[in-house]
């Protein structure tokens, strides 16, 4: 038997829900395994989808940073972009993704300050470009909290 932690988790959310929970005689105990429950249930869910998460950000930063570099007029930076356009996960583990999104996050953040303080023709549609990404990576990260009664 191979057990999914999705599985194990919501087993656990299960337990605590529907056999400890009722038989605690504390509000502060009954709070806090309420919290534990729901906790289980975010931590399954974000078990699930962390790598394709972060690897659909780093996908979607490295488009934007081959358009960015043949856009902007600081060498530098388009350079920086070129580079980081280039580059590719080396691996699935959720470790080495999420070091490659907070990388590539901190070079958005840098363009995106860049773009920001440009009076450049090119420089509203490379903003609102940038908007997407970061608008379609919170929309990705939303939690969803299921029924529980």
């Amino acid at each position: 038997m191979k057990p999914e932690v999705t599985t194990v988790m919501h087993g656990y959310v299960g337990t605590l829900f529907g056999s400890i929970l009722p038989n605690l005689n504390s509000e502060y105990s009954m709070g806090d395994t309420g919290l534990m429950a729901m906790s289980f249930m975010m931590m399954a869910q974000e078990f699930d989808r962390a790598a394709e998460i972060r690897l659909q950000e780093n996908e979607d930063m490295r488009a934007l940073f081959a358009h960015a570099a043949e856009e902007i007029d600081n060498e530098p930076l388009a350079k920086r972009l070129r580079e980081a356009a280039s580059g590719a996960d080396a691996s699935l583990r959720v470790s080495a993704l999420t070091k490659a999104n907070d990388e590539l996050k901190a070079l958005l953040i840098e363009l995106h300050e860049y773009v920001e303080a440009s009076s450049a023709k090119w420089a509203p549609e490379l903003e609102m470009r940038i908007w997407s990404v970061l608008c379609a990576g919170v929309e990705r990260r939303k939690l969803d909290f299921p029924k529980l009664f």
